[in-house]
């Protein structure tokens, strides 16, 4: 039986975007806004039949034993009556800690997308 974290990808195509790119922004106020979208370089089409269905957000500290997740989009509109989602979310955290950023997005038709970055 394949595991769940078997299925999981991180390379793309070059015809369209499915890994999820992170932005990390440290705020004045020690707040991190941390955005992550699928598709900014090259779009991913976001239709009824082929979409981004969702992204979720997770920080581990380097210390800590387990990701948290600290953020979970939904993208609904893919279409209908022309409204359209776009597959870019955006969340604030607050932390003194360092630690890794993760991102995991759902395409409908490709599956399962991740992409990290480190959170200094």
């Amino acid at each position: 039986m394949t595991k769940l974290t078997e299925t999981v990808q991180t390379g793309d195509w070059a015809s369209e975007k499915h890994v999820p790119e992170i932005k990390i922004e440290k705020c004045e106020d020690g707040k991190i806004k941390v955005t992550a979208a699928v598709g900014s370089e090259i779009e991913h089409p976001n239709t009824l039949e082929h979409h981004i269905s969702w992204i979720k957000v997770f920080f581990q500290a380097e210390d800590g034993k387990f990701p948290i997740e600290i953020s979970s989009y939904e993208f609904n509109a893919h279409g209908e009556d022309d409204v359209l989602s776009v597959p870019c979310a955006t969340g604030i955290l607050k932390t003194d800690k360092k630690g890794t950023i993760y991102a995991l997005s759902y395409c409908n038709i490709h599956g399962l997308w991740e992409n990290a970055a480190e959170l200094n």
